[in-house]
């Protein structure tokens, strides 16, 4: 046993046993590195759940609150991960992963790392991580720090790796979040998190182009912003008819407005932009790829074909 900063001790895995609700239901104790307003979130879920809870960040300050709601601070992330079987990661990047954990003993641990990074650098952490005599699983967050904690909220964590992992650990990383597996991969899991967040920065791009088109009027973005909301919604379920396509093959299945009409309605965007001295640099891309396609496809065509000229 060791004392850590903050005078509360730290017991070593081997004696570690879940703790109990009153109810008797085991907590499993676990490790967390990193608090950031993630990790912090992260952390006063576990530990509203009854999970003994040992917490490191490099900015031992950032611990305190944590500390006062009952977790154990450990001195270096080395001990904190010497403290439980069950270790995540939640810091800023991958490289900070290794560099938080290079002094570790990771034999016989479960690391899971919530950091956001490309599939590559979790294969390569994977890797690494299993080399250390640990088992891995990777995952990426789909919700923002007020959504942890909250199951109405409807966030999750997309997760890949061990399924072992996942399967011994469901229940402990459902607690700030729902949970869902995406594959063995341990790449899936990010490459998952980043089509998400990439879609959604396209949303984004829209809706500011949306907004600088009406700056100079008299209309207020508060009335444009539940017009927007609602036309994004019904136009959302788009993406099962451009996933159909791709499967079948077929970019003609089902189409409602083909290529070739809306390739023709371009230059009202591009005019509209113009006249209101708004830069049409967000969408311009996406229109130079439907012209593109539309000379080397077909105008019945859906515009899901633009997805293979994005292919390398």
């Amino acid at each position: 046993m060791t004392e850590n900063a903050v005078g509360h001790s730290i017991e070593n895995p081997a004696e570690d046993t879940a703790a109990r609700t009153p109810g008797g239901t085991a907590r499993t104790p676990l490790t967390l590195l990193g608090l950031g307003a993630m990790g912090t979130a992260l952390g006063r879920a576990w530990l509203a759940a009854g999970h003994p809870l040992t917490v490191w960040n490099r900015s031992a300050a950032r611990a305190e609150a944590l500390a006062a709601e009952g977790a154990t601070v450990a001195a270096s992330a080395a001990e904190a991960v010497a403290a439980n079987g069950l270790v995540v990661v939640c810091l800023l990047d991958d490289d900070s992963v290794g560099q938080a954990l290079a002094d570790a003993d990771l034999t016989g641990r479960d690391l899971v790392n919530l950091v956001t990074g490309t599939p590559g650098q979790a294969r390569d952490r994977a890797a690494w991580a299993v080399a250390r005599g640990a088992r891995y699983l990777d995952g990426g967050i789909m919700a923002v720090p007020p959504m942890i904690g909250v199951p109405e909220a409807g966030g999750y964590v997309f997760y890949s790796g061990s399924p072992e992992l996942f399967e011994q650990h469901r229940a402990a990383l459902a607690v700030p979040a729902g949970v869902r597996w995406v594959g063995e991969d341990p790449g899936l899991a990010a490459l998952h998190d980043v089509a998400l967040l990439g879609a959604m920065y396209g949303m984004f791009a829209g809706a500011a182009h949306a907004f600088a088109l009406i700056g100079k009027e008299s209309v207020a973005p508060s009335s444009l912003a539940p017009l927007l909301a609602d036309w994004l919604t019904a136009m959302a379920p788009a993406v099962h008819q451009t996933a159909a396509q791709l499967e079948a093959g077929d970019y003609t299945l089902g189409v409602v407005s083909n290529l070739g009409m809306q390739v023709a309605g371009v230059p009202t965007f591009l005019r509209t932009a113009e006249e209101q001295r708004v830069s049409p640099e967000l969408l311009a891309p996406y229109f130079g790829l439907m012209r593109r396609r539309l000379e080397s496809g077909s105008a019945e065509e859906d515009l899901t074909g633009v997805v293979d000229l994005l292919r390398r």
